[in-house]
């Protein structure tokens, strides 16, 4: 009864539900909620998609003050699936197509989890299937392991082993296709792939040729020879271990420490249950501290208290034999280090971490927390002040698979190089999920742009004009072999879907470029903030941008908000090269846009699509070009909806009278541009 009452007071509304049942292929999300009973009446309505609101203000004179530009533009994209690139997905295809239809498609996957998220870790299984829907992928029907209806040690001990038993099987399921040397290979080759990954080979040496040969190997794999939708059911039966009546009633049915001697070795501490199983080791840490150096051979540690020290391969996979592994820790401050793939990170498996409460400091090698390659990682924090320190594929990152950061509520730090923070790459959703608090985000730094060679060819790391690369706080990217070659296009992959959704707090922004709603070679980058008074500071392809068919959504929907870039180029509702891009400010906040050193608000070249939209409130501009200028058969537009605004440009800035923006006007660029504000 007591989980009944939980569920119903934690699950998503009813309009949630609707939604939920719209998105294809969701039959695992039906089974779930057709297992609980009937949905609860709705309290209140689902936060209202910002797209639907206003497009019956912006879109259809958008398309009507573009007019044959705008057609022409869709009629070129029609041909978007024509280009070299293994496995796109259809959310992505059909915002190149469609792209307001498409855009609010990728909004109301974010609402919905947003709703989802709110309700915690019961949750789980079924926010695992509305992140997979976006890269067509859904799990197969499974019957979860009924919870134990009594707190005796041996229905709970009855619970763990069901629970691993029954993930071990789907998981068996997903790889039975594969040969043993296949398994091998992917194990293997995922960590080539977190090493290796760039978004672009421009130079086929024998060496990068050789890894694009075997990258697409990795994917085709993935996709042709793996059941995916087992490894799916894996990780949603794996998650309900963390159902908070249960967690207690463990809590309290073991107390009694046992002798040292029986402690796994690497672990130190008391220690309450030492069980085995076909499925590893089943561990119960202590209410003190405990250390758990880790390498294999457990399947399951649970940890009620204390502050403790986890090292090595924390819930991650070992080698391709281990499959899955399930961390828990109920309370404490508590360290986590882990090594490269090997924290909450899925690999040919589930690797899933939940920490429940206190402040916890999380450092995160190469490929983890909550990072997939060929697998599901999952890290879930409850609550408490954490910090996140990354390196390159961290903190909700995937490439073919899923990696999927929760963080419940706090004032956490994330800090990372590149493709982390939210970053999908081939195959690949990866999202972080900030519910509550005031969280700062932090991508780059330490691997140099290209651009720097003709922007900057004498400045050095640290310089001012120097610029770093990050492709993170929800980014998406595809792998693009530049050559003429046909035969070798033909290795190119196609993106995923990277998310940076933070629900409620006061949050600053601080990345290096291609972030913060950014696409790239068919991957769809997204970034919603839905409450606060927030700071966004990008660099180069930011704040909803996107490149070489990419697609970029970046929505802020409440607050007194500031945004800034260090530059040079290209920030705000932007597309280069047959892209789609949309940033919107919602709601009547006062908003400032310090774009002295870059350009944008509005901007396309080279066949894209780009929009710019404030809805309202008294906003200061300032920015060296852009508001909605286009070029090369592209199409785009500055709105700012409503409230007086001030626009201030460079001393330097060039643009002529007849477009210069300004608060009460319109006008339009000859390519397919228009600057409205009312």
């Amino acid at each position: 009864m007591l989980e009944t009452q939980t569920m119903k007071r934690s699950l998503p509304r009813l309009s949630s539900l609707l939604l939920l049942l719209w998105l294809p292929g969701c039959s695992a999300v039906q089974g779930f909620f057709a297992l609980i009973g009937p949905p609860p009446a709705p309290s209140s309505h689902m936060r209202q998609s910002v797209l639907d609101r206003l497009a019956p203000t912006v879109r259809k004179d958008f398309e009507q003050l573009t007019g044959s530009h705008h057609r022409d533009l869709l009629t070129a994209h029609e041909a978007v699936e024509k280009i070299p690139a293994q496995f796109k997905r259809r959310l992505i295809v059909k915002a190149l197509k469609q792209p307001w239809d498409g855009l609010a498609d990728l909004e109301r996957q974010g609402l919905l989890l947003a709703e989802m998220a709110e309700g915690g870790s019961v949750n789980l299984p079924a926010l695992l299937d509305v992140l997979e829907a976006g890269m067509d992928r859904t799990s197969t029907f499974y019957k979860p392991v009924p919870l134990p209806t009594s707190s005796a040690r041996e229905d709970l001990l009855a619970f763990m082993v069901g629970s691993l038993e029954q993930a071990s099987l789907h998981r068996d399921k997903a790889l039975t296709n594969l040969t043993e040397a296949e398994r091998h290979f992917l194990f293997l080759h995922a960590r080539s792939m977190a090493e290796h990954f760039i978004p672009q080979i421009v130079s086929l040496s024998e060496q990068t040729s050789a890894r694009a040969k075997a990258d697409l190997r990795f994917a085709e794999l993935l996709e042709e020879q793996v059941d995916y939708a087992s490894l799916i059911a894996t990780a949603q039966v794996l998650a309900r271990l963390a159902n908070e009546r249960f967690l207690h009633q463990v809590a309290a049915a073991w107390t009694k420490p046992l002798l040292p001697s029986v402690a796994p070795l690497g672990v130190t501490g008391d220690v309450l249950l030492v069980q085995e199983t076909s499925y590893g080791l089943i561990v119960i840490g202590g209410p003190g501290p405990n250390t758990y150096e880790l390498d294999k051979g457990i399947g399951l540690i649970i940890d009620v208290g204390g502050k403790d020290l986890y090292r090595g391969m924390i819930a991650a996979s070992a080698d391709e034999d281990q499959g899955n592994a399930v961390v828990i820790d109920l309370n404490g401050d508590d360290t986590y280090d882990g090594a490269p793939l090997g924290l909450a990170t899925g690999r040919l498996g589930v690797g899933l971490l939940i920490d429940h409460a206190g402040d916890d400091v999380y450092q995160l090698g190469m490929g983890s927390g909550g990072a997939g390659f060929g697998g599901l990682g999952i890290l879930f924090d409850a609550k408490g002040n954490d910090v996140y320190m990354g390196n390159r594929l961290t903190q909700g990152a995937a490439i073919g698979g899923l990696g999927l950061l929760l963080d419940a509520a706090g004032n956490d730090r994330y800090t990372s190089h590149g493709f982390a923070i939210g970053f999908g790459g081939p195959l690949g959703v990866g999202a972080v999920i900030d519910i509550a608090g005031d969280d700062h985000y932090q991508c780059g730094g330490i691997y140099p742009s290209a651009y720097n060679a003709q922007d900057a060819p004498t400045a050095k790391p640290g310089d001012p004009l120097y610029q770093y690369d990050c492709f993170g706080l929800g980014a998406g990217s595809g792998q693009r072999i530049l050559t003429k070659k046909l035969e070798w296009q033909a290795y190119s992959l196609a993106g995923g879907w990277g998310l940076l959704l933070d629900i409620q707090g006061h949050d600053h922004y601080d990345s290096a470029n291609f972030s913060q709603g950014q696409g790239y070679f068919f991957g769809a980058g997204m970034k919603m903030d839905l409450d606060g008074d927030d700071e966004h500071q990008a660099a180069r392809y930011g704040h909803g941008a996107s490149a070489h068919f990419g697609v970029g959504l970046f929505i802020d929907q409440h607050g007194d908000d500031r945004y800034g870039s260090s530059g040079p180029f290209y920030n705000g509702g932007v597309a280069w090269d047959s892209s789609v891009s949309l940033m919107i400010d919602a709601g009547k906040g006062r908003d400032t846009y310090a774009f002295d050193r870059s350009t944008g608000l509005g901007r396309a070249d080279y066949a894209s699509w780009g929009l710019f939209i404030d809805e309202g409130g008294e906003d200061r501009y300032h920015a060296k070009s852009g508001f909605g200028d286009s070029s090369e058969k592209s199409v785009t537009g500055f709105f700012d909806l409503e409230g007086k605004d001030t626009y201030t440009l460079p001393p330097d800035s060039s643009m002529p009278d007849d477009t210069r923006p300004d608060d009460g006007r319109l006008f339009f660029y000859p390519h397919g541009g228009v600057f409205v504000d009312r």
